[in-house]
């Protein structure tokens, strides 16, 4: 019996399909086809949309004039803090759509975070300092990476199917949304070139 028992689940496993797993290749090229450094890019599926959790722990801070860091990713829902290590005040605001706040003039640290609750690309300033500018990046998905001097990002170890791109750059202009893409992964090692049609992109 115990023998039979064997035999039969071993013979319903290899009836079971094989899951392939690819790395995801992606190329980013500007108006003009050439590679574009910098760009973030974000992997979306459902599942991994699903599985997507508001960070804990965030912060861009104040320091020396700047946003530390310039850039900030986030899952939609995140709080972020917004610490002044300046020996000067800071008013941070934003006019972006998808998060419109301010911080008004403070030393410090504001009494409580700024919660984003929608996808989006906000765009931060002070009010006090215009050259200060950053940037937050409020996506649905947390898998993202940044290309490298050859426009390229690789996504390891993903299964086969259909998956949806977003892609910012710093030098969208005020108010660009993601430009979004469908790509279709392989059973094998899938590479995808994406073609930018956002102006002022290009160096």
């Amino acid at each position: 019996m115990a023998l039979n028992l064997k035999r039969d689940i071993c013979f319903a496993l290899c009836l079971m399909p094989t899951l392939a797993w690819s790395d995801v290749s992606i190329k980013i090229v500007d108006a003009s086809g050439q590679p574009l450094s910098t760009a973030v890019v974000f992997l979306k599926s459902p599942d991994i949309i699903s599985s997507s959790r508001p960070l804990t722990g965030v912060e861009i801070a104040q320091k020396d004039r700047q946003f530390i860091p310039g850039v900030q990713v986030v899952t939609v829902g995140t709080a972020i803090e917004f610490p002044n290590l300046d020996d000067v005040r800071h008013h941070v605001y934003s006019f972006s759509p998808a998060k419109i706040f301010e911080l008004k003039l403070y030393a410090q640290k504001p009494e409580a975070p700024v919660t984003f609750e929608e996808t989006g690309i906000i765009e931060l300033g002070c009010n006090i300092h215009d050259s200060m500018l950053g940037w937050v990046l409020v996506n649905d998905s947390s898998i993202y990476a940044t290309t490298n001097d050859q426009g390229l990002v690789t996504f390891p170890g993903y299964k086969a199917g259909d998956y949806s791109i977003d892609v910012w750059h710093k030098n969208f202009p005020y108010g660009a949304p993601f430009e979004s893409f469908k790509v279709q992964v392989t059973d094998n090692d899938s590479a995808h070139t994406l073609q930018l049609e956002t102006q002022g992109v290009s160096f």
